[in-house]
């Protein structure tokens, strides 16, 4: 009786110290989040900067983390770090106005404004540039509870708005699922770049002695093919492909 006592107050005490080290890590959160914000209120571009990157370390990554990050990069006069976080932004809030407008000026604003072409099945899905992965999922789950719950009703009522209701739900639970399945895809299988120095030499192959194809500058987004030894092969849309120094750009894609 008296273990179990022992026990009953042990729980206690850990569930306590659970729940004070969920508020503390909540609150340290809040604090830094807002101190970030002040001091980008306040000119302190770099100060904003680190607090942002320090919440995005400790595994808060979320839109709008990333599109102020950009917005103070950009303050600080860094292009490429900007574009690189407006991009990473926009995977996850892909219709915020702000965050669109500060992207494309941005991009107006470099010397390389390369194009990315959409691909055909962005094209015949156009919906899936503009909504998030954890949207198109819900809207999936959704109409797959739907369609089974109306599948489960025709059993026993045959009605005809059943039969009809059953067919729309079907086309749309094919479209929503391709769409899901498809912007999964086009996620992990992201391998742009965005260059992060003023001016760099893209070389024939991972030497610095190699010859020099052509010069990229700071924001262009390129596609990061392979990395070897300090070196990255990238590609243009335009065919381009070469060689630079792997620490010169960073990938869009947000690792997990």
């Amino acid at each position: 009786m008296i273990r179990f006592g022992i026990l009953i107050i042990v729980a206690f005490v850990l569930a306590n110290l659970m729940v004070a080290a969920g508020y503390s890590l909540e609150n340290s959160w809040e604090e830094t989040f807002i101190k970030a914000n002040m001091d980008y209120r306040q000119g302190r571009f770099q100060e904003a900067a680190d607090g942002y990157n320090r919440l995005i370390r400790s595994g808060y990554k979320n839109g709008n983390i990333y599109y102020n990050l950009g917005n103070a990069f950009f303050r600080m006069d860094r292009p490429g770090y900007a574009i690189l976080n407006y991009e990473r932004a926009r995977t996850l809030i892909p219709r915020d106005p702000d965050l669109n407008f500060n992207l494309k000026y941005a991009r107006d604003r470099i010397q390389d404004a390369i194009e990315q072409p959409y691909g055909f099945g962005e094209m015949i899905f156009f919906w899936i540039d503009s909504t998030n992965i954890n949207e198109l999922f819900y809207c999936f789950a959704f109409l797959n509870l739907f369609f089974w719950s109306i599948l489960l009703i025709r059993i026993f009522n045959k009605n005809e708005w059943t039969y009809y209701t059953l067919i729309i739900l079907f086309i749309l639970w094919l479209i929503s699922g391709a769409s899901l399945g498809l912007k999964w895809h086009l996620i992990n299988s992201d391998n742009r770049s965005v260059i992060l120095e003023k001016e760099v030499n893209i070389l024939a192959g991972p030497d610095a002695a190699d010859t020099v194809l052509f010069k990229l500058h700071e924001g262009a987004v390129v596609h990061h093919e392979r990395s070897e030894e300090g070196w990255s092969l990238i590609s243009l849309p335009d065919s381009k492909r070469g060689w630079i120094k792997g620490d010169a750009l960073d990938d869009i894609k947000i690792i997990k």
